[in-house]
């Protein structure tokens, strides 16, 4: 195992990386911008590289930087946790060259399922359907014409190397498309290095249902089976919950064993995601993308399995093969994930940085288990620079009503001052009908009205 692990990211995710480092005997080297010194999670670390300004570009997205403070501080590895360079082919590339071993897929993986359009073609090849739409990288504006005229309205044009709901748009005639081609290309570039877009089909009322998967690159794989991510804004996502409530036991086992089969056939290597979207009319489930990194909710799966998905990582960068087959895969009771965010939602989501003055969430809740990912205490500012994140809130029971029921307790419970939150958001989805009864899909944010909770 490795002695000293750079974590190649910031706040929540370096936290998390950093915990599971430190109880593997791991020593933990953080970056950070010069906004970020200060940071009470840099507390975690043995160690510190300030990396730059507070701009990503010339900090966290700094690839040489990285890799120079990996070298400096004698790590032997480097995780890049997610977003930023995590799904970079070239970085994890630079990474492996010199002679540190890359917590993630191999850059050939990343280069072919990281991005769609490469990543569509692959998935055809093991089996699964597809989305309608781009078979590779749009052209130009007159393309994306061309194939939404074929494919008909509306359609979805997306960021072709990442994720996170930036560089997509919606568009529901060519005037919108037009309009929006633009600035999705100008988002993509400024959060991937990459304006390539592909389009795709809009199916209206699916369902965004994932599938955990680990692989040791030695030929085995198996799933962690499915995460159901249908309550999002503006495609990023609020609340996840595991097991899916629109799925029946056969058909997860089989979406399950698809997708595992599939990255074996690729020969995938360490953690990814294989996200699929549910037709309402005819219960498909379509390929969409492959994430080709840790996810951000993956703690959820950590608490149906009882596993650490970092500690499985780390065993597969260092060359072990997988420590679990699926038959040892057992999974129990229901966790929900709520994303807490420093916004308004009153606001239009208006960003709401600041000086944290109270920050408290209940760990005690009567009949479940709650976990609270955070990097963030009483005292702490959170930056306008980064991502508004403040904490996931996880919550494990023995059954979903169990579970719903526990996230509201804790939710209720929670005093944070100093900025606005989401917590309201999340209170009035977890006690509409649409989500208690699991009837919900991707289209609308049961029981919220844009303002407060609807009545």
């Amino acid at each position: 195992m490795f002695h000293r692990l750079l974590i190649a990211n910031r706040g929540e995710v370096a936290a998390r990386i950093a915990r599971t480092a430190r109880s593997l005997g791991i020593s933990p080297v953080g970056v950070a911008s010069s906004a970020d010194l200060g940071g009470s999670w840099l507390g975690l670390m043995d160690e510190v590289v300030c990396l730059g300004p507070a701009a990503a570009r010339e900090s966290y997205l700094a690839a040489d930087k990285l890799v120079q403070a990996a070298l400096q501080t004698r790590c032997t590895a480097l995780h890049p946790g997610w977003g930023f360079l995590s799904e970079n082919p070239r970085f994890a590339a630079l990474v492996e060259q010199h002679g540190i071993s890359f917590v993630g897929p191999s850059p050939r993986a990343i280069a072919s399922m990281g991005k769609k359009s490469p990543a569509k073609a692959a998935a055809k090849a093991a089996g699964l359907e597809v989305v309608p739409g781009s078979d590779g990288a749009l052209r130009d504006v007159a393309h994306a014409r061309e194939l939404a005229r074929a494919a008909g309205y509306p359609v979805l044009l997306k960021a072709d190397a990442g994720g996170g709901g930036r560089g997509m748009r919606r568009c529901d005639g060519e005037a919108e498309l037009e309009r929006a081609y633009l600035s999705a290309q100008a988002e993509a570039e400024s959060a991937f290095g990459s304006g390539l877009l592909y389009l795709e089909k809009y199916l209206e009322a699916g369902r965004h249902i994932e599938v955990q998967l680990m692989g040791d690159g030695f030929g085995d794989a198996v799933h962690l089976f499915e995460r159901e991510c249908s309550i999002q804004r503006r495609h990023q996502k609020l609340i996840e919950e595991t097991p899916s409530p629109a799925l029946e036991e056969a058909e997860r086992r089989a979406l399950g064993e698809r997708a595992a089969a599939a990255a074996r056939r690729m020969g995938y290597r360490n953690a990814g995601t294989i996200e699929f979207l549910r037709d309402a009319a005819s219960g498909k489930l379509y390929f969409m993308e492959m994430n080709t990194r840790l996810q951000v909710e993956h703690p959820i799966s950590e608490a149906l399995l009882g596993l650490d998905v970092v500690k499985l990582q780390l065993e597969v960068a260092a060359n072990r093969r997988l420590p679990l087959r699926q038959s040892d895969l057992n999974p129990r009771g229901h966790a929900i994930e709520c994303r807490i965010n420093a916004e308004d939602p009153t606001q239009d989501f208006r960003p709401s940085p600041g000086r944290l003055e109270r920050f408290e969430f209940p760990r005690d809740v009567p009949g479940c288990s709650v976990r609270i990912d955070t990097h963030l205490v009483a005292g702490d500012s959170v930056s306008p620079h980064y991502d508004s994140l403040l904490a996931k809130v996880i919550v494990h029971a023995p059954d979903r009503p169990r579970a719903i029921a526990g996230m509201r307790a804790c939710l209720s419970a929670a005093v944070v001052s100093g900025v606005h939150t989401t917590i309201p958001l999340h209170l009035a989805v977890l006690a509409s009908p649409e989500f208690e009864s699991g009837r919900y899909d991707t289209g609308s944010l049961p029981g919220w009205s844009g303002a407060g909770p609807r009545r």
